[in-house]
């Protein structure tokens, strides 16, 4: 599943594109930098990204999971079982966010 980049982050990449390069970087470092696959990287930053009610970082990384072969099962099992960390009201709302993903 190939996902085009928010607007906001396309803008972001033309004003600072230093930054945005290096963001990047990052991200592909630690992604090399241990054993874990792709799917389960994006499940685990899935995880985070609802635990700070990002949005657009549950949708992108639930997006990336699928295209790492995730099932929308299995997104929607690696947010519910947030909920005794992060509390039900946070799960219930990342959810939501996913199924209105996988609606459209």
């Amino acid at each position: 599943m190939t996902q085009q980049p928010p607007e906001l982050y396309l803008k972001l990449k033309e004003r600072h594109s230093d930054l945005i390069e290096a963001v990047e970087a990052l991200g592909k470092a630690a992604r090399a930098a241990g054993p874990l696959d792709d799917k389960t990287g994006h499940l685990i930053q899935l995880g985070a990204a609802a635990a700070i009610h990002s949005r657009g970082s549950v949708c992108s990384h639930a997006a990336r999971a699928m295209g790492s072969g995730a099932t929308h099962e299995e997104i929607r099992h690696a947010i519910i079982m947030l909920t005794s960390t992060i509390g039900f009201p946070t799960v219930a709302a990342a959810l939501s966010w996913v199924d209105e993903m996988f609606e459209k």
